[in-house]
């Protein structure tokens, strides 16, 4: 019987050094800085995240789309406020690390990521789009960002769109827990395409645009006023003129004027 149990432990131990145990490779860990396709990583803080998903007003009835989504902050605080979101990234390691951070805080059923390229990537049918990529970046985005349907709002860490002008900004600074360089957030909203004549009851209206900006003249009783302060805000427009303020809304290519 000893004999039995010693012969048993001997081919045991013959076993063990024979085929030994897999070691476990350790998780993938990012580092800022780091390259990538398009832009090196940097993490944006959390306190930015935060703002900039407050500054879009995301609520639970938003789709969010993060263009670049790295570790998956962004998606994961939006899907945490209810919306569905998803993330774009190219590295294949960052996607597993998101959705791995993802299943920690109990988000799988509305954060999703997905390997691919940003520039080849449908994301028309978001309400929210979040990014923190280089302006030049931005400005090759932009085409497509100003194609999707008005009132999609665009919100930004610290790059700018060019001549583009932000709706909103707010600046955190050291003073609200952001440490490093990036601490700002924009927003834009996506303007209708407001520009051409149109015959109204009010008169005939002719504008010029440039991204939510509009210039342009109103004519009424065989008078040609200028437009001062022309807005388009998503469908909603606003002027001056005459003394008088209007304010209206785009319905397709229809201007309705009130």
């Amino acid at each position: 019987m000893i004999q039995r149990l010693a012969l048993a432990l001997l081919l045991a131990a013959l076993t063990t050094l024979a085929f030994p145990q897999a070691q476990k490779e350790p998780e993938y860990e990012p580092k800022p800085f780091q390259e990538g396709k398009d832009v090196v990583w940097v993490p944006t803080p959390q306190v930015v995240v935060d703002k900039m998903l407050d500054l879009a007003r995301v609520t639970a009835k938003d789709f969010v789309i993060d263009l670049g989504s790295g570790d998956g902050r962004t998606v994961i605080t939006a899907a945490r406020r209810g919306a569905r979101a998803l993330g774009i990234e190219y590295n294949p390691d960052m996607v597993a690390l998101s959705r791995r951070n993802a299943a920690k805080n109990g988000v799988t059923d509305k954060a999703r990521f997905v390997k691919a390229d940003l520039f080849e990537t449908d994301f028309s049918k978001a309400t929210v789009i979040t990014m923190f990529l280089l302006p030049d970046i931005n400005l090759k985005l932009r085409p497509k960002i100003l194609a999707l349907k008005p009132g999609t709002r665009i919100v930004s860490n610290t790059f700018t769109m060019g001549d583009w002008e932000a709706d909103d900004s707010v600046e955190l600074g050291n003073h609200n827990g952001c440490t490093v360089s990036w601490c700002t957030a924009l927003l834009w909203i996506v303007p209708a395409q407001a520009a051409g004549s149109y015959d109204l009851p009010q008169g005939k209206l002719v504008l010029k645009q440039e991204f939510q900006k509009f210039s342009g003249t109103l004519e009424a009783g065989g008078k040609t006023t200028p437009i001062a302060d022309g807005k388009v805000s998503g469908t909603e427009i606003s002027f001056n003129a005459g003394g008088r303020e209007y304010r209206g809304r785009m319905n397709g290519k229809q201007l309705e004027l009130r």
